[in-house]
């Protein structure tokens, strides 16, 4: 039999387990074209509490009674596919189930002995190349330049924060805890951190730890920290509005600081990011990453839940700030 997961009903506020639903179903046959899939690692992000609500966005929303997807990285146990051959892994939006048959359309070949498979829905997969193309693209760091991060220990922080390094920046991280702090230091090598849960007034240690001001904010959080942020925000400086897990889970959206004012005095650059706007350029920024990556100028940071079952849950962790670095299930 093939465990399915199916998004049973739209969160009001924080999801739960009882939001998702499983059942077992037949394990798919491959027709003529096809592969037959079986998942390995299935990676969980903050964005798909987005796709849980049936409102128009950047991406289409999730069905209710339909299963959930996600980034993931799968073995051909068979192929109908002359594209691909068993034994061959590959990488892409698929569904959460242990089978499942694919065309073999959006589905990426991977090495597994180029890098480990988990790598491929981190920091050579999509979370890599948002962090580098949010730099690329809006961010456009400058030798010398002070930049912060928030999420600074997730999955797109940290590589955002390395990245920073390897550009010649000054870079301070915000994280929720003080080995997340320790972690961003010592094996990421930014040159500060703050823990915003411990902080009293974060526009205060923002302040002291950036003297000079911000140049660039990669933004992963918004709320609060985002309005302490702009507090200290030089002139020309650039926002990147990539998430805002802070306020993912609010049933109404909450009243703010006004920053207009700031936007124009100090001409400063704010823009949302989307990944996906800039699909032609992934190969150039994986191409990068990974010659970062051989030659160790950038490494990771993966929590790993064991078990398809644990696939939700591991889910509903990213909103307690319990993964460092990227988040994944693997699938046996």
């Amino acid at each position: 039999m093939n465990k399915t997961i199916l998004l049973k009903n739209r969160p009001e506020g924080r999801p739960s387990t009882s939001d998702f639903a499983f059942i077992e179903e037949e394990k798919p046959a491959p027709k003529e074209g096809e592969l037959l899939l079986k998942a390995k690692y299935v990676s969980v992000d903050p964005y798909l509490r987005g796709r849980m609500r049936d409102a128009k966005s950047y991406i289409e929303p999730f069905k209710l009674d339909e299963p959930v997807e996600s980034g993931i990285v799968a073995e051909v146990i068979e192929s109908n596919n002359s594209n691909f051959e068993k034994g061959d892994f590959v990488n892409g939006m698929l569904q959460w189930k242990q089978y499942q048959t694919s065309s073999g359309k959006g589905l990426n070949k991977v090495n597994k002995d180029t890098a480990p498979l988990s790598a491929y829905l981190g920091v050579l997969g999509l979370t890599g190349i948002t962090a580098y193309l949010g730099l690329e693209k809006i961010g456009n760091l400058k030798e010398g330049e002070t930049l912060v991060v928030s999420g600074a220990s997730g999955a797109v922080g940290s590589i955002v924060g390395q990245i920073g390094k390897i550009k010649g920046c000054n870079v301070i991280g915000i994280a929720g805890s003080d080995e997340k702090i320790n972690t961003i230091k010592g094996k990421f090598g930014f040159d500060e951190g703050i823990n915003y849960k411990t902080t009293q007034d974060m526009s205060k240690a923002l302040a002291k730890h950036c003297p000079d001001g911000i140049d660039v904010y990669f933004d992963n959080v918004g709320g609060e920290i985002l309005d302490a942020v702009m507090n200290n925000i030089n002139k020309y400086g650039r926002v990147i509005n990539c998430g805002a897990i802070s306020i993912y889970n609010e049933s109404e959206t909450p009243t703010g600081p006004r920053h207009e004012g700031t936007l124009i005095k100090k001409s400063v650059r704010m823009q949302g990011f989307t990944v996906r706007d800039f699909v032609k350029e992934f190969g150039p920024a994986i191409s990068q990453l990974s010659t970062w990556l051989n030659e160790g100028k950038i490494t990771f940071s993966e929590t790993i839940v064991e078990g398809f079952d644990q696939i939700p849950q591991a889910f509903l962790d990213l909103f307690d700030g319990k993964n460092k670095g990227k988040m994944l299930v693997k699938v046996y």
